[in-house]
């Protein structure tokens, strides 16, 4: 049973609408798209921009936190204009940032990928200027959740090293280093918040920023100690069953890990052995997703959404996906999913924003540090758009992944568990 028996293209005559008017490479894609059938990699690379434009866009021109909403959850709990736009922005590069490494080329996508990369950065810049308008929270005065943002943006840094930090200004690239370090007085607690000061600390190990050890260490030696196994980590001690190994643990242990190692301050082994984890981890995630891309909404932070699967993800990119995990599948599985939670109307605003949900507008599944920057966690799904368009992610043959396989009859091998 092949997954096109489960799934249907969107259709071409919403794809302009849902592209939004007045930009001419909008207009193109929604051309080309009409003129032949849209591909996988054209529905995620159009999905990703249609998300994230509109954060990087408003940046670049220093009105970011004139026109960005600030929805938040029932119950929410922080100064909302302190933490939101740092979420908005971390978060999306986090997401868009293996894309923008591929930089600009001669197709549509390479034209809109060129013009949103020029727009991002200009975006670090205003984001990092002490005297500009759309300047950022980088410190904990109101509250520690710049942290956590400053770490996923970052990381987002560490997966375009050329787009977005080689060809940064060199004064740009000062204020970003002044800015994370900033984060240093921020509370960490002995939870998953651990890697987000790591993170910080292996950005400045990267580029010579001037690191501190001790922190990097420390959330090495606590994520060792919480692993309670079969790839699962605890967030501190306790077990939580949600998709945290999935939002956080996963992708930036194994991101601090790698960069000890290409700077000859870490265990090879070390590394090996979280992302054998990571590959087990992925494993796992590629049989949750469902015949019709649905998945479990189980735990906190669902408003994420499709960011829950950024170590599969962040597998495919790398070319590390476990060896009986096909490209093709994880293609079909992350599309199917995107398919399934993006079609409704509901996650977008009239003006483009994400709007508090999981498969549409649900405030109240949003949890009390939930607001419209919170959402963008979501980008981090689309990470396999970083790998070239020639690349056999994109190129091989449509293949069945693991639910459609076991609900359609068809040959499927018995799960194991890991024993490290």
């Amino acid at each position: 049973m092949n997954r096109r028996n489960f799934l249907q293209a969107i259709p071409v005559a919403g794809l302009a609408g849902s592209l939004g008017t007045g930009n001419g490479l909008l207009k193109e894609v929604a051309a080309n798209a009409a003129a032949k059938p849209v591909s996988d990699r054209d529905y995620n690379a159009t999905l990703l921009y249609r998300i994230s434009h509109p954060v990087i866009d408003a940046l670049s021109r220093g009105q970011l936190k004139q026109q960005m909403p600030r929805e938040v959850a029932p119950h929410y709990a922080k100064p909302v204009d302190k933490v939101t736009y740092l979420e908005a922005f971390g978060r999306t590069i986090s997401g868009v940032a293996p894309w923008l490494e591929l930089g600009g080329d001669d197709t549509a996508e390479g034209r809109q990928r060129a013009a949103l990369l020029q727009k991002a950065k200009v975006a670090m810049h205003q984001a990092t200027d002490p005297n500009g308008a759309d300047y950022m929270t980088f410190n904990n005065k109101f509250d520690a959740q710049p942290l956590v943002d400053g770490a996923f943006l970052a990381l987002g840094i560490l997966r375009a090293p050329n787009q977005l930090w080689g060809n940064l200004p060199a004064a740009t690239r000062q204020q970003v280093i002044d800015a994370l370090k900033g984060l240093r007085v921020a509370r960490t607690f002995n939870n998953n918040w651990v890697l987000f000061a790591a993170m910080i600390e292996a950005f400045l190990l990267q580029f010579d920023g001037g690191w501190d050890r001790k922190p990097v260490d420390t959330a090495i030696s606590k994520m060792m100690e919480w692993y309670k196994g079969d790839s699962m980590y605890g967030d501190g001690s306790s077990f939580h069953y949600d998709y945290y190994n999935g939002f956080v643990m996963h992708p930036m242990l194994v991101q601090v890990l790698k960069v000890l190692v290409d700077k000859g301050e870490g265990s090879k082994e070390q590394y090996e052995l979280a992302l054998k984890r990571m590959q087990r981890y992925g494993a796992i995630q590629e049989r949750l997703i469902m015949p019709d891309g649905a998945f479990p909404v189980v735990g906190r932070s669902m408003a994420y959404r499709s960011g829950a699967f950024q170590p599969l993800a962040q597998l495919a990119l790398e070319d590390k996906l476990p060896a009986e995990v096909s490209q093709a599948q994880v293609r079909g599985a992350l599309t199917a999913m995107h398919k399934r939670i993006f079609s409704n109307p509901g996650n977008f605003d009239k003006q483009g924003w994400l709007q508090i949900g999981f498969c549409g507008h649900q405030p109240e599944i949003g949890d009390y540090y939930i607001s419209t920057g919170s959402l963008y966690l979501c980008t981090n799904s689309f990470l396999p758009l970083g790998l070239p368009a020639q690349h056999a992610f994109w190129t091989a043959p449509a293949a069945d992944w693991s639910a459609v396989k076991a609900y359609g009859g068809q040959g499927l091998k018995a799960d194991h568990a890991i024993g490290i």
